[in-house]
């Protein structure tokens, strides 16, 4: 039988299916539990279907918690648009909650996107650290092989998959290198190129237009900010939906 782990240690992969290796996911060693701009607490909310719309699901962490609310807006009377209530975090924080976010279903489209929280660096405590004082959450490889194991579970919904690629890390952030997530969205295309994840491009519209919607030395964005990544989102779920 195969064993082995990913990520911090938490998610292991046995015979060919996830299981968890701490159960509960622990939060506060993810660095998930940092306090949350109240004004983002509304997108999390759970929201009632409309009839006879096809379901759309966002999956992702504080930046897509960002823009949910006017993508949700803007495809109103056209589909259902929910999110997980909590940050999607790192990959391996997505493998295990990966089911209970996808629920029953059914879902018509999926737009995710994992990586602003696997190229942090934390300290033993689950604190943001700075490289020389801290690990990385994940590796380039090990985030791609998450991903990899995220995607066959995404397919099995028979969902249109849209992968959002990583934002821009500014000199300056919190726990993160600057550029750090050339890489990344690098590992990440190569695992969607390979399984026909169709590609909703936001770190080249936020690097092209970087100081006028990203706050100084923030990963996170303007209001206004947010609201052009929705446009985007709302594009790129628009074309999945046509038949």
């Amino acid at each position: 039988m195969n064993l082995f782990c990913h990520g911090m240690g938490l998610i292991c992969l046995f015979a060919g299916r996830i299981v968890s290796a701490a159960t509960p996911v622990d939060r506060v060693k993810l660095g998930l539990d940092q306090s949350m701009d109240p004004a983002l607490r509304p997108a999390l909310a759970e929201v009632a279907d409309e009839v006879g719309l096809p379901r759309v699901l966002l999956i992702g962490d504080s930046i897509s918690i960002g823009y949910t609310l006017k993508v949700r807006e803007q495809l109103q009377g056209r589909a259902n648009v929910h999110r997980p209530g909590e940050n999607g975090g790192p990959t391996v924080f997505g493998l295990e909650r990966l089911d209970g976010w996808l629920g029953n279903g059914p879902w018509a489209v999926i737009h995710f996107n994992f990586g602003l929280h696997d190229l942090k660096y934390l300290d033993e405590r689950g604190g943001y650290a700075t490289p020389d004082k801290g690990r990385v959450v994940a590796t380039p490889e090990v985030y791609a092989s998450n991903l990899s194991l995220l995607v066959q579970r995404l397919r099995r919904t028979g969902a249109r998959l849209i992968f959002a690629t990583t934002t821009p890390v500014p000199a300056g952030s919190n726990a993160r290198i600057e550029g750090s997530e050339a890489r990344y969205n690098e590992a990440a295309l190569k695992v969607m190129r390979e399984n026909g994840v169709a590609i909703d491009d936001l770190h080249a519209y936020a690097l092209a237009h970087q100081a006028e919607i990203q706050l100084p030395h923030n990963v996170h964005f303007t209001p206004a900010g947010s609201d052009r990544m929705a446009a985007l989102v709302v594009s790129s779920i628009e074309t999945a939906l046509k038949p």
